[in-house]
C-alpha cells in the first residue's frame, strides 16, 4: 500500500524504503501543506479527546515542566446507573491550553481511522509494530525535559512551530528492559533548531532529545510522533526459549545436586540442543513468522442483516504473503494460512493490496467471482467490510485499488 504521507517523507529525507530506519538522525521539509492539514488539525484532536473516555497515562498534561495530576484535566461523569466514567473535563483542557500547556494523547490510532491507515501503511513500509503519539503545545510552554526514548520515532510537525535540542547516544542501542542504567546524556549536539509545519524529522532509538516553546511567546504547535518497535537479538532470544519447550532437553529440571561429572554433562547436552535450535530458527524465521503470526487489527465486524459487503480493505498487520504453489494460491497473514484455485490470484491481489476496494467496480476488473472472495476474507479477518469511518482515513491519503 503506498500513503502519500510516506511517499512525502522518504522524499524530506532522501530515504528509498526503510532501511535507513535507526541509523541516523535526518531530518527535511515535506513539500505539500495539504498533507498536513489532512492528517489532523488541533480542532480535530480535542474533538478526539471530547468523545473518548480517556485516563492517564494515554492521556496527559504538562505545564511548567511537571506531568499535572490526572484531576486537573479529567473528571467522571456518573450515568444514572452509578457507573463512573472517566472523561476529559473540556473546560480545564480548554482554560489549560490558554494559560499555556503541552497535551499529550498516546496511540492517537487507537481512536481516529487516519491515524489508523497511516500506521497500517508504516507497518507495511517498515515491517515492524507502530503507533502515533500526538503533542499539542500552546503558548510558551515547556515540552518533556531531555531524554531518549526505547524505539525509532519519525517526527511530523502539522502546526506551528517547535525548538528542539537533539544529541547523539550515550549508550550505544539502550533497552527499556536493560543491564545498565542510562542516565547521563550525551554531549554531542547533533541538531538543535525549529520545526516548523510540514517539517519531518528521524530521530534513532536512544538519541537524546527535547522540545520547547519556551520564550516563543502566544501561538502553539502540534506534531505526531510515530514510534516504530524494532525488534532486536533480545527479541530474538526471547523467542527461541518459547521454542526449546518442545524439546525434552531443556524441561528437565537443571541437576543441582548430581556429582560435577554428572553437571557437566548436562551442561553439554544443553549446550548441543541449544546450538541446534539456534540454527533450525535463525533470526530471518523469528521475522519472517512474527509477521505471518501477528493477529488482525482491531476493525469492525461485518454483519449482513445491516445489508451487502460493499467495500473491504486489508487490516493484517503486515502485507500478507501471496505465494502459488502448483494450481493453488496460499495466502498467509493474521496466524491464517488459506488456500485458493489458481484462479483466484488477481482477485487476492487485489482484495489484499492495502487499500480500499469497491466490490462492484472489483467485478468489472478481475470477476464476479471477487465479491465471494472478499466475503471469505473477510470472515477470516484479513479484510474488513471499509464503514465509512474507516474510509475517511483513506481519503486523499490513499487511493482506492485499481484506480
Amino acid at each position: 500500500m503506498e500513503h502519500r504521507l510516506i511517499r512525502a517523507v522518504e522524499e524530506a529525507l532522501g530515504w528509498d524504503g526503510p532501511a535507513p530506519l535507526g541509523r541516523e538522525f535526518a531530518r527535511g521539509s515535506i513539500s505539500n501543506p495539504e498533507i498536513m492539514a489532512r492528517l489532523l488539525a488541533p480542532p480535530r484532536l480535542l474533538d478526539m479527546v471530547m468523545r473518548r473516555s480517556l485516563a492517564n497515562p494515554q492521556f496527559r498534561f504538562f505545564k511548567g515542566g511537571e506531568e499535572l495530576h490526572p484531576d486537573a484535566y479529567l473528571n467522571r461523569q456518573v450515568t444514572p446507573r452509578g457507573q463512573a466514567i472517566p472523561m476529559a473535563d473540556m473546560r480545564r483542557v480548554g482554560s489549560l491550553l490558554r494559560e499555556g500547556a503541552t497535551l499529550v494523547l498516546d496511540q492517537s490510532n487507537v481512536f481516529d481511522p487516519t491515524m489508523e491507515v497511516v500506521c497500517r501503511a508504516w507497518q507495511w513500509w517498515s515491517r515492524e509494530h507502530v503507533q502515533a503519539n500526538i503533542y499539542l503545545t500552546t503558548h510558551d510552554a515547556s515540552g518533556f525535559d531531555l531524554h531518549w526514548d526505547d524505539h525509532d520515532v519519525l517526527i511530523v510537525q502539522l502546526a506551528g512551530e517547535k525548538q528542539w535540542e537533539v544529541r547523539g547516544t550515550s549508550r550505544p542501542a539502550p533497552m527499556f528492559r536493560d543491564a545498565e542504567r542510562n542516565n547521563t546524556p550525551s554531549e554531542e549536539i547533533v541538531w538543535t533548531g525549529t520545526m516548523k509545519a510540514g517539517d519531518v524529522m528521524h530521530i534513532p532509538r536512544g538519541y537524546w532529545h527535547a522540545a520547547t516553546r519556551v520564550g516563543r511567546g502566544a501561538g502553539h504547535s502540534t506534531h505526531v510522533t510515530f514510534g516504530f518497535a524494532k525488534r532486536t537479538a533480545v527479541s530474538w532470544l526471547t523467542w527461541l526459549a518459547d521454542w526449546s519447550r518442545q524439546e525434552e532437553v531443556f524441561r528437565h529440571d537443571l541437576d543441582r545436586w548430581g556429582n560435577p561429572d554428572e553437571q557437566r554433562a548436562q551442561q553439554h547436552r544443553l549446550a548441543t540442543a541449544t546450538s541446534q535450535l539456534i540454527d533450525a530458527r535463525d533470526p530471518a524465521e523469528f521475522l519472517r513468522l512474527r509477521e505471518q503470526e501477528a493477529p488482525p487489527g482491531r476493525h469492525v465486524p461485518f454483519l449482513d442483516i445491516f445489508g451487502p459487503l460493499e467495500a473491504v480493505a486489508c487490516v493484517s498487520e503486515f502485507p500478507p504473503l501471496i505465494r502459488e504453489e502448483d494450481e493453488t494460491v496460499v495466502v498467509m497473514a493474521s496466524g491464517k494460512r488459506l488456500t485458493f484455485a489458481a484462479k483466484a490470484l488477481p482477485g487476492l491481489r487485489l482484495l489484499l493490496s492495502g487499500y480500499p476496494v469497491q466490490l462492484d467496480e472489483a467485478a468489472g476488473l478481475v470477476g464476479a467471482e471477487v465479491e465471494e472472495l472478499a466475503k471469505i476474507l473477510v470472515e477470516e479477518e484479513l479484510c474488513a467490510s471499509v464503514t465509512p469511518e474507516l474510509s475517511s482515513g483513506y481519503t486523499g491519503l490513499a487511493t482506492s485499488a485499481g484506480s
